[in-house]
């Protein structure tokens, strides 16, 4: 697992995180915080931002802190529900997600992540995550 910000952002680097341009400022087990810059490549045609990139900023905040904080012995997870509620936009700018988790069980984990407009602080989407733990086959 990445120890340092340059490492989690490094491991994305190649993934969808990379591909859209997430740079993660936080990422511990109780807060991960990361940016998006919006560009072309993740507006929809009419200019802008691409609910789609929205929903993958958030979820990729929750599953990085759901990994971070894994419990002792766990394998890994896999997110089996996401809510989100858009309530706003942007056709420039940075936009910032802060995610932090609301359950941690051995079992599951539930995160709430909020995304804002950085210049403005306006909230553009509410999340709700649920994480499935999963646990090495006996």
């Amino acid at each position: 697992m990445p120890e340092t910000l340059d490492a989690w952002n490094a491991a994305g680097a190649d993934y969808l995180p990379g591909l859209l341009g997430m740079r993660f400022r936080k990422v511990e087990a109780d807060e991960v915080v990361a940016t998006l810059e919006v560009s072309r490549a993740v507006v929809a045609w009419h200019g802008y931002l691409h609910a789609g990139t929205v929903t993958s900023l958030a979820d990729t905040c929750c599953g990085y802190g759901t990994l971070r904080g894994l419990p002792a012995g766990a394998s890994s997870f896999t997110t089996v529900e996401l809510k989100s509620n858009l309530i706003g936009t942007t056709r420039e700018g940075i936009v910032i997600c802060t995610a932090r988790p609301i359950h941690k069980g051995r079992t599951t984990q539930v995160w709430d992540a909020e995304v804002r407009r950085e210049a403005d602080g306006v909230a553009i989407a509410y999340f709700r995550n649920t994480q499935l733990v999963l646990w090495p086959k006996a």
